[in-house]
C-alpha cells in the first residue's frame, strides 16, 4: 500500500523512539539530566547530522542512477522487438523466434526483480539465445546496419544487467554506515542527559531529533539496494515500465 511505503520508515523509527522516550523520562525523573546546553553540545549534534547528510547524499546519487535503469531497459527491449518486426525476410520464422526470446528475456528480468533474486545466469542465458538469433539473421544476409543496431541494443542491455548486479551485490561503504550509526547513537546518548526545562519540551525535542536520525539511517540502508521489492522495503525504483512492456509485447505479433 502507498501509505505504508510513505510512512513505514517513520513508524519503525517511532517504535524505537517510544522506548527511548521512556528512558529519557526515567533519566529526567532521577535527575540524571545534568548536561547543560552549550556550544560544544550544539556543535556535536550539528556535526553528527552533517555527517549523516553527506552519507545520505552519496547514496541518493546512486539511487537516482538506479531509477533510470528500468526505463533504459524498456527502451532497448522495445527497440529490439520492433526491429525484428521491420526486418524484411521471406521466411518469418527466425524473426518470430527472436521475438519469443526477447519476451523470455523480459520475463527473466521481471522475475528477478519481483523475487528479489537477481539471477544473472538465467538472464545471460536468455541474452545468449538472442545473440544466436542475431547470428542467424546475419547468415540470412540481413542488412549489416540492422545487425549492428541489434548488437548495439544488446550491448546496452548487457551493460544495464551487469550494473543492476553490481548495485545489488555491492553495499555502500561499510565504514560510512558505521560512522552514521555511531554518530546517531552518540547524539541520542547526549540528548538523553541534556537538561531541558520544562520536561515536556525536552521530551519533544529528543523525540523529534531521534526520529529524524533513526529514520535517515533506515532510509540510507533501504536505498542502498533500490531493487529490493516487498512489504518491508520503502525506497524501491519503479519497474512499472517493464511490466507495461510485457503487456505491450503480448498484444504484438
Amino acid at each position: 500500500m502507498v501509505w505504508i511505503k510513505k510512512w513505514g520508515i517513520i513508524y519503525k523509527s517511532l517504535a524505537i523512539v517510544l522506548i527511548l522516550i521512556v528512558v529519557r523520562v526515567i533519566v529526567d525523573y532521577l535527575g540524571l539530566d545534568t548536561l547543560p546546553i552549550n556550544p560544544v553540545v550544539g556543535a556535536f549534534i550539528t556535526g553528527a547530522i552533517f555527517t549523516i547528510a553527506i552519507i545520505f547524499s552519496g547514496t541518493f546519487i546512486d539511487y537516482k542512477e538506479s531509477e533510470k535503469i528500468g526505463g533504459e531497459m524498456c527502451s532497448s527491449l522495445k527497440a529490439l522487438y520492433n526491429d525484428t518486426i521491420v526486418i524484411p525476410l521471406e521466411n518469418e520464422a527466425p524473426l518470430a523466434t527472436a521475438r519469443s526470446h526477447i519476451r523470455e528475456l523480459l520475463h527473466e528480468i521481471l522475475s528477478s526483480f519481483k523475487n528479489n533474486a537477481w539471477d544473472i545466469s538465467a538472464i545471460n542465458r536468455a541474452m545468449d539465445l538472442i545473440n544466436d538469433d542475431i547470428r542467424t539473421l546475419a547468415r540470412l544476409n540481413v542488412a549489416p546496419p540492422q545487425i549492428v543496431k541489434l548488437r548495439v541494443e544488446m550491448g546496452t542491455l548487457d551493460k544495464l544487467v551487469n550494473r543492476v548486479d553490481v548495485i545489488i551485490r555491492t553495499e555502500f561503504i561499510p565504514a560510512a554506515y558505521a560512522i552514521a550509526e555511531v554518530a546517531t547513537a552518540g547524539v541520542i546518548l547526549v540528548l538523553l542527559f541534556v537538561k531541558i526545562d520544562p520536561t515536556i519540551d525536552g521530551v519533544v525535542m529528543f523525540a523529534v531529533i531521534s526520529i529524524m536520525l533513526i529514520a535517515l539511517i533506515f532510509l540510507i540502508k533501504d536505498m542502498d539496494n533500490p531493487f529490493e521489492f516487498g512489504q518491508n522495503t520503502y525506497a524501491d525504483v519503479d519497474i512499472q515500465l517493464l511490466v507495461d512492456l510485457e503487456t505491450y509485447f503480448a498484444g504484438r505479433p
